[in-house]
């Protein structure tokens, strides 16, 4: 495949779930100022956006400004507008790979942003989340539906599976390291669709310690760090089982794929208890490792060798 069309589909993963993701945040965000009358808002409209890396002076944090950053901006990357307009630029160079029924599914998504966006400037913002969450959800079902699980599909779900082990870990760093600001453990665990499965796994009322380890080391639901994790190691052997280079061992698992797989083997073999003694360190570590394997996966599969020229001898 070429790393052009590689790198459009797994960004197109990753900016799909992030404003998926980035929609969820901010739901909960703005439900729990409008619930919780004692709140200090400027405090909790400046922890959240220096957890999610636009972080701007305690003045200057409120409702509006994170809106404005985290939901509307039509340029910032980091935007649900944004993300979402970034997918649909990465679609149209990927347009041979994906289904038609995606490319129609991103192409709709972006053309009525412009109405959700005033809608939501207008009623409130929860419209435009339930939007975002929606759109997504149809974008990645319709890519288990109609692509074949070929390199396609795994660069497309790699991209996935990082952002949404980052995502989630900023949405538990919104619980940790809020101080009184903080949401509570049942709008964390609703903001990530695990309220319902996590009664079902404990079957009793929502306990700290408990709602952590599940979003962290659950190995059944999808969106928990540890799947995540596991899910995009899972791709990053495939794709190097089908993209061996000249010169290097078969077998020999990438940078990427030790990146993630320590990840992983820490989260799986290390106590609970040790996990969630150390849990800001701990998802800032996670934070870091995103973002180191997004770079190796870029150095592995996405930067093109200049092909090598045999130059006759005598010729200089």
């Amino acid at each position: 495949m070429l790393s052009r069309i590689a790198e459009s589909l797994f960004w197109i993963g990753r900016y799909v779930e992030r404003a998926d993701d980035t929609a969820r945040i901010l739901d909960v965000h703005t439900q729990r100022l409008v619930e919780d009358p004692w709140i200090d808002e400027r405090r909790a409209c400046h922890v959240l956006l220096a957890l999610m890396g636009t972080p701007c002076a305690l003045e200057e944090a409120d409702t509006e400004r994170v809106l404005s950053t985290l939901a509307f901006d039509r340029v910032a990357p980091s935007s649900i507008v944004g993300a979402l307009s970034a997918a649909r630029e990465n679609a149209r160079g990927a347009r041979e790979v994906l289904s038609a029924e995606i490319w129609e599914s991103l192409n709709v998504t972006h053309n009525a942003l412009p109405q959700q966006r005033t809608m939501a400037r207008r009623y409130g913002p929860h419209s435009l989340f339930r939007f975002v969450r929606e759109r997504s959800a149809m974008v990645f079902g319709l890519a288990d539906a109609t692509m074949s699980r070929d390199e396609s599909w795994l660069f497309l779900i790699l991209g996935r599976s990082l952002e949404r082990v980052d995502m989630t870990s900023r949405m538990l760093s919104t619980r940790v390291m809020a101080g009184d600001a903080a949401p509570s453990w049942t709008l964390v665990l609703r903001s990530t669709g695990a309220y319902e499965p996590y009664l079902r796994t404990y079957r009793g009322a929502v306990n700290s310690s408990r709602a952590a380890e599940f979003l962290l080391l659950d190995r059944l639901f999808p969106r928990s760090v540890f799947a995540s994790l596991e899910q995009a190691e899972g791709c990053l052997a495939e794709l190097e089982r089908a993209n061996v280079r000249v010169g290097t061992r078969v077998g020999v698992a990438g940078e990427a794929h030790r990146i993630v797989g320590r990840a992983r083997t820490m989260l799986e073999f290390m106590g609970t208890d040790e996990v969630l003694a150390q849990l800001p360190a701990r998802l800032d570590e996670l934070q870091r490792t995103c973002s180191l394997a997004s770079e190796a996966v870029t150095r592995r599969f996405f930067t093109e060798e200049a092909p090598q020229v045999w130059v006759p001898e005598g010729v200089a």
